[in-house]
Formats: C-alpha cells, sequence, structure tokens
C-alpha cells in the first residue's frame, strides 16, 4: 500500500493569501481580498467555483473557497468503505463527511487510528484484562467473564481524536493531517469501567488509571509501548466508559481494536485504549506512552504561530470542544433551482457536555439562522440536526455550519495554533452551486 504524506488543505495560503490569490484566481494584485475581488478577480473566482458569488462582499480575506477544500480519495481495507488513507505505518484513515449520515456510524465506516502495529493472532477464548496497581482485589478476566460477571450495556458513543481538523491549522502542524472525519458514533456493547473497578476496589490513594494494549511499536523494539495514556479517577468512574467486546451488535472490527477495547467518550480518542490487555491504577499521573507534553497537550497560553512551546507550559487535553459536522449534502454539491428550500443536514457533539443550539450561515457569517437539533439517543452520543435554506439568487455559496455546548461554549470560525494541531472546532463549510449546471 503506497504512502500517502499531506501536507493541509490550506498550504499554498500558508505564507502569503494574497500572492495565493494571485496563483490561484490569475490576477497579481497588492490589494486586500475584499479589494481584489470587486475587480477581474472576482469574475475569474467566480469562473472556478462554478457561479457567481452573491455575498462576495462578506468572503473573509485569504479564504480558501471550501470547494477547493476537502479530498475524498478512497482506498481499500477489509472490512471498510470509502475511507481516505492518511498512513499506512501506522494505519491511519478517516471518512469523508458525506459520508458519515448515519446517526450510528456503521463499522465499515468508522474512521481507523492507529499509534502502532495491531496484535497478529487474536484469541478471544484467550484473551486476558488485568486490573493492578491501586486496587484491593487485583483482577484477571477472561472476555466471558466480563460477558457473564457483570451487566452489559450497548450505548451509542462519539469517538473523535485528538488531531481531528489538523489540516487546517495554519502553519501546518506536525502528524496526521486529518480533516474532519476521525469521527464516529458507533454503538458499543461492553460492561462499564466503573463496574469493573468497584468489583476490583479502588484505594483512596489512586489518582489515574493507566491503559495498556497488544499492539507492539513500529520500531519492533520488544516492550516499548506505541501509546498507553490514561485519564483522572473521577472521569474513568463515569458509567459511560465501556469495555467494550462489540461494534454495532458484532465483533469490533481488527483495525477499531478487536477483540477488547476502552470506549471513553468526551476526551481524545487516545485514551480509549485498543486491544486492551491491562488496565492500571496509579497514585500519580500516568506517565505511558504518550502521556508527556507535547503529545495530546495544548499550552496554556496562546501561542504565536510556528513558535516552539516550552513543555512545561503545557495542560494534557481532557474534555474534546464542541463541534459539528454537515453531511448532508457533499461539498461541492448543486442545487438546480434557487427558489425551492435547500436541506442541510449532519451531527454536532460537545465533548462532556451536549450541544444546546445549531445554526447555519449562507453569507459568509454575515447573518445566521437557526437549525433544529435533536437531543442525543444517550449521553456522549450526538446529535442529529438539519435547516432549511432559502438562496436569493444562483451562483456560488458558502454553507456554514456552528454548534454552541450548553455552558455557551461556540465554534468559532478558526481557532488558536497549537504545536500539534489539536482541537480544532472551528466551524465546518461546504460549497453549494445554485442553478443549472
Amino acid at each position: 500500500m503506497k504512502r500517502r504524506t499531506e501536507r493541509g488543505l490550506f498550504a499554498l495560503y500558508a505564507d502569503d493569501a494574497r500572492r495565493a490569490d494571485a496563483v490561484v484566481f490569475g490576477r497579481r494584485t497588492d490589494s486586500t481580498r475584499r479589494g481584489f475581488l470587486k475587480h477581474a478577480g472576482l469574475s475569474t473566482m467566480a469562473a472556478l467555483v462554478g457561479g457567481v458569488i452573491p455575498f462576495a462582499r462578506w468572503m473573509p480575506a485569504g479564504l480558501v473557497p471550501a470547494v477547493f477544500a476537502e479530498s475524498d480519495t478512497p482506498f481499500a481495507i477489509p472490512g471498510k468503505d470509502g475511507l481516505t488513507l492518511l498512513n499506512d505505518k501506522p494505519l491511519n484513515a478517516e471518512t469523508p463527511p458525506h459520508l458519515l449520515r448515519d446517526l450510528i456510524t456503521p463499522t465499515a465506516r468508522h474512521f481507523i487510528r492507529n499509534n502502532g502495529n495491531p496484535p497478529e493472532r487474536v484469541d478471544v477464548d484467550a484473551w486476558r484484562l488485568k486490573i493492578t496497581g491501586a486496587v484491593e482485589r487485583p483482577l484477571d478476566l477472561s472476555i466471558a467473564t466480563l460477558r457473564r460477571d457483570y451487566e452489559v450495556h450497548e450505548l451509542a458513543l462519539q469517538l473523535e481524536c485528538g488531531g481531528n481538523g489538523r489540516a487546517g491549522f495554519n502553519p501546518p502542524a506536525s502528524g496526521n493531517q486529518w480533516s474532519l472525519g476521525a469521527i464516529g458514533n458507533s454503538r458499543w456493547t461492553g460492561v462499564r469501567l466503573a463496574d469493573v473497578l468497584e468489583q476490583a476496589g479502588v484505594k483512596p490513594s489512586a489518582v489515574y488509571t493507566g491503559h495498556i494494549g497488544a499492539d507492539t511499536h513500529l520500531s519492533g523494539v520488544t516492550g516499548k509501548q506505541p501509546l498507553s495514556r490514561g485519564m483522572p479517577i473521577a472521569k474513568a468512574m463515569d458509567p459511560h466508559n465501556l469495555i467494550a467486546f462489540e461494534q454495532n451488535g458484532a465483533a469490533i472490527h481488527p483495525q477499531n481494536g478487536a477483540p477488547l477495547r476502552l470506549v471513553v467518550p468526551g476526551w481524545p480518542g487516545s485514551c480509549s485504549q485498543k486491544w486492551l490487555t491491562e488496565i492500571h491504577l496509579s497514585e500519580h499521573k500516568w506517565t505511558g506512552a504518550k502521556m508527556a507534553a507535547p503529545a495530546y497537550s495544548v499550552p496554556e497560553y496562546p501561542a504565536v504561530p510556528g513558535t516552539v512551546v516550552d513543555k512545561k507550559a503545557y495542560r494534557t487535553i481532557e474534555s474534546m470542544p464542541v463541534k459539528s459536522m454537515i453531511t448532508t449534502p457533499a461539498n461541492a454539491h448543486r442545487h438546480a433551482d434557487h427558489q425551492q428550500p435547500f436541506v442541510i443536514a449532519g451531527h454536532a457533539w460537545a465533548g462532556d457536555q451536549s450541544v444546546s443550539r445549531m445554526e447555519v450561515s449562507i453569507d459568509f457569517g454575515a447573518s445566521w439562522l437557526p437549525a433544529i437539533v435533536d437531543e442525543p439517543i444517550n449521553a456522549f452520543s450526538w446529535q442529529a440536526w438539519r435547516a432549511a435554506v432559502n438562496f436569493p439568487t444562483h451562483g456560488y455559496y458558502e454553507v456554514w455550519a456552528r454548534a454552541t455546548d450548553t455552558l455557551g461554549h461556540q465554534q468559532p470560525f478558526s481557532v488558536q495554533w497549537n504545536p500539534k494541531g489539536y482541537l480544532n472546532n472551528a466551524m465546518h463549510r461546504i460549497a453549494v452551486l445554485v442553478g443549472k449546471a
């Protein structure tokens, strides 16, 4: 499988937006984009996007039109359908937004985020999970024992990679250049992590969990872990965290952690250890692989883009920020008749919170229209939303979507840069061409 390297969605505009306008739209100018758009560049841009731009006067300077901003090149992984390859060692692949329309993400459409090599041989009957460390009664459990001795639960839970959206940072941040599709909302079946920990007897001295999986380091060095993260005990005891052995009513996909994994919704997906073999309760913050800054950490203060941040100034990511996605229609959609209402739909989620409001804009954020947002199936499931808009005339439009959570946090147009490209919850936007081709 050929490795594909990504620079990011906005590499052309990273250094000089005005020069990029000249390269893309064929007009060299010293004016700002708004000035540029008043002249020949506007007609060139309109021709490239496929129609006139009715709200061009509100188009932000240096904005890369959404019609150019997404790629959905598919590739083949057994048991997966339509994912976009970002890396093949380790295997990482995301799902284009228009393939995430289902309220429950099919296993075939769930993204893949690996840090090392998955185990080559998996024997479900022989698989063991150990609970060790600061507990009264260390446990050594088979999957059959989990099924038999603990109450089994099925929950729709969203999992999102902490680097989802990394491709949108300028200057580019290192790591897999996820655009929007490192998110999924499958139904997971398993037992509550809290129930197992209570059975083991959590000692008062325990403050953090440490998670260990059966995957191996890419280097091949024996005993070197590719990923071993954890979480504070308070989060670990949340009843929505599962030790899961099924995904959507069947065995978990091998690349999604079969036969046993953690599902810790609302926090970075790296907390949800795949191929789970051990949970260790620690008397201090866990120090496993990729627990130290800058991994899964962000600066405690706004960093100047492109600068180096002292590792002492980082904080570990916990709850993920509010976010939403447009899944209907796909980017660069053509709507034949501007006199007919246009339906937009998608999903929204908000880490440890829920989404209280959704809005859409068709005029580059000059005005906003309310959308209907549904209640989640259960806590930590994403929420479906939909809206109908009317376009005033034919031409090129961008539909922007933004969510607000129950604490009042709202998606921004752009986010503060950080060295590792985490927590990009900038509003999603798609291109819509209105009128007959």
